[in-house]
């Protein structure tokens, strides 16, 4: 039974992922929270969740400030931002605060539900429009910014999986995109990780981006 926490400052929003996430019998709600301040205080009251779907625009303490000081108190909890917004400012900040995943809120309940399955399994699910932004956006860091700021010694091939990474694919789909096996995949990803010193997909995602090495 995976534990979900919900940080949504619209009521209705707020029922309606709540009545897609009650169709899963190994899903349970464990509470429901305004804003991201009253969030934090139902966390340090009970931090046992696994999941917290979090609004970006919530008063008092918005999703982004809220996500990274999730992530700093309780690192083991995966955090997936689930909002109306899907402009490169708002993907980007969410995934320097440490985001596991960015979905719209208007995805179909077996979306959501294999997002959150994904999500704990290590990887960094996004809605299709969502991935194609943070494409354009690491493109775009490339095509301004030549030299990153610092050196990790990445090879073409690392490089070009650590952005497919980006975009929140899984091995399987990298190694049909890039034409290798999904072994060869894993073992690139292997090396990235020893390269930049990170233990999971979001960390070297975040410093790659941090970095300017994609």
């Amino acid at each position: 039974m995976l534990r979900i926490l919900i940080a949504e400052d619209n009521t209705r929003i707020a029922r309606s992922l709540m009545e897609k996430l009650e169709l899963f019998e190994d899903l349970k709600v464990k509470g429901w929270e305004l804003n991201g301040s009253t969030l934090l205080n139902h966390l340090e009251r009970n931090s046992g969740v696994e999941v917290v779907l979090m609004d970006i625009n919530m008063p008092v303490l918005n999703g982004i400030e809220t996500t990274r000081e999730v992530k700093r108190l309780y690192p083991h909890i995966k955090v997936i931002m689930s909002t109306v917004f899907d402009e490169e400012h708002y993907i980007f900040e969410a995934i320097l605060a440490g985001a596991n995943g960015y979905l719209l809120k208007d995805e179909r309940p077996e979306k959501l539900y294999d997002s959150i399955r994904e999500v704990m399994d290590g990887g960094a699910p996004m809605s299709s429009s969502v991935a194609r932004k943070a494409l354009n956006m690491i493109r775009y860091q490339r095509e301004h910014y030549s030299q990153p700021a610092e050196e990790y010694n990445l090879t073409r091939r690392e490089t070009e999986i650590l952005e497919q990474l980006a975009t929140g694919i899984n091995y399987n789909q990298i190694a049909e995109n890039l034409y290798i096996s999904s072994g060869t995949v894993r073992k690139h990803i292997e090396n990235i990780y020893q390269k930049l010193q990170v233990h999971n997909k979001m960390e070297a995602v975040q410093l790659a981006l941090k970095n300017r090495l994609i």
